[in-house]
């Protein structure tokens, strides 16, 4: 993202604006932090708020809206003060008994900025583009919880993205879509519903990956629009692959004549799998490096000996190698960094290099509550692999609950299968 800032020198005026220039990410994001009294400490968290997102305090009945704020750059302890500097400049301009119920809550929230009362800071962006500051990085953090979710189609709307398909009646989107998508096939192309894959991306890198798996045979086109926002008329491509020792998939493959919007998408075939699995990997040579990668965005990370943790969503879905996805993200940092954070991340950097290196036998993790991921085994026969290690579980409750899987209703599709089992039996 850019950084702007501005700094009057006359008038004392600060100001400084968060602006994106990456992709559109595929979900939300909401980041819940506990914050307890007498520990000033947490306030002093960096927050990246965009433009979209809503910070809400419960405790209070407070909510700073979308509409409040550009994207900002700033602390949470900093995000509260000028709330509260803004809240107090209003109180000039309203009748005395509104001034004085604003001056109460004031007396809260200043109390929530020097640290004096425990409080939840909820921040909120449908765009998923906010951040709040995890210390304890690459270890999780036990004061925040984070939670990526699916973008409705209110939202989509409300944060101007296409949502309608254009054209009157599907035979003339279609014939819309041939007179405009003329030529050769898209090599690396997109998907027009990627919040619901394994993995996916605009990079022509997971393109190479998902493509090389299988050649496909026969190809099923249909129209749509971009999806990205310029409501052009495009095509999508749907495949189905087998993956060797994982399951069937199907790639969706989309690209925009109009404004050169490209993404890649790898969907499970099936349903639901009944069970979790966790694969562990340990690795000691070049060949574990290179193995294949299939990490759902349902799937956590665990590398034990860096005692980094990353949750289900932390990095999307991704098709890479064992190599790849522990270099997803590097390590650039800002002048505003302090001392003990840049030592702290250079040496977790000199780590992760050095197991990269091979200099010692180290150990991938991956949990998926889903089973929709996957690394490759070395051999023919998954049990002659004695580095790789598979463990199905039974989940929990909890996980089936933010999975969505207790609001599933097959009631009526279970109805017609027995209806039609019936018939067929007369």
């Amino acid at each position: 993202f850019w950084l702007s800032a501005f700094d009057c020198p006359h008038c004392g005026n600060k100001n400084n604006e968060v602006m994106y220039v990456d992709e559109i990410p595929i979900r939300c994001c909401c980041y819940t932090l506990k914050i307890s009294s007498g520990n000033p400490e947490m306030l002093n968290r960096q927050v990246v708020k965009s433009e979209h997102a809503t910070i809400k305090i419960p405790e209070l009945d407070f909510e700073i809206q979308s509409e409040a704020r550009r994207g900002s750059l700033s602390t949470v302890e900093g995000i509260l003060m000028r709330a509260a500097d803004e809240l107090q400049e209003r109180c000039k301009n309203v009748a005395p008994e509104t001034a004085e119920a604003i001056d109460q809550f004031l007396v809260k929230l200043r109390a929530c900025c020097a640290g004096e009362s425990s409080f939840t800071f909820v921040l909120d962006d449908p765009a998923g583009n906010s951040f709040v500051e995890n210390p304890f990085a690459p270890s999780s953090d036990p004061s925040m919880t984070i939670k990526f979710y699916d973008r409705t189609p209110e939202k989509q709307a409300s944060l101007g993205y296409q949502v309608t398909q254009i054209g009157g009646t599907p035979d003339e989107a279609l014939s819309e879509v041939s007179n405009q998508v003329k030529g050769e096939p898209h090599g690396s192309v997109g998907a027009a519903a990627g919040h619901r894959a394994i993995a996916q991306s605009n990079s022509a890198e997971i393109a190479e990956a998902l493509f090389r798996y299988s050649t496909p045979e026969e190809v099923m086109t249909f129209p749509t629009t971009c999806y990205a926002g310029c409501a052009g008329g495009c095509e999508t491509r749907m495949f189905e692959i087998d993956i060797p020792y994982f399951k069937k998939g199907i790639i969706m493959a989309f690209t925009c004549d109009v404004c050169g919007y490209r993404n890649s998408e790898l969907k499970a075939g099936g349903g639901f799998a009944e069970k979790g699995k966790k694969m562990t990997l340990h690795v000691k040579n070049v060949n574990d490096l290179n193995r294949d990668v299939i990490k759902s965005d349902t799937a956590s990370v665990q590398v034990p000996e860096l005692d980094l943790e990353l949750a289900s969503g932390t990095l999307g879905g991704v098709v890479t190698t064992v190599e790849g996805l522990e270099r997803v993200h590097g390590f650039t940092f800002g002048d505003s960094l302090d001392e003990h954070s840049r030592s702290k991340w250079l040496d977790f950097g000199a780590r992760l290099n050095k197991l990269l290196s091979l200099e010692k036998p180290w150990t991938l993790i991956l949990d998926d509550a889903l089973a929709n991921s996957f690394i490759a085994p070395a051999t023919d026969d998954l049990k002659d692999d004695k580095q790789l290690m598979f463990e199905e579980y039974e989940r929990t409750w909890e996980q089936d609950e933010e999975l969505g899987l207790h609001d599933m209703d097959t009631s009526s599709a279970d109805a017609a299968y027995e209806s039609a089992n019936t018939s067929s039996s007369e």
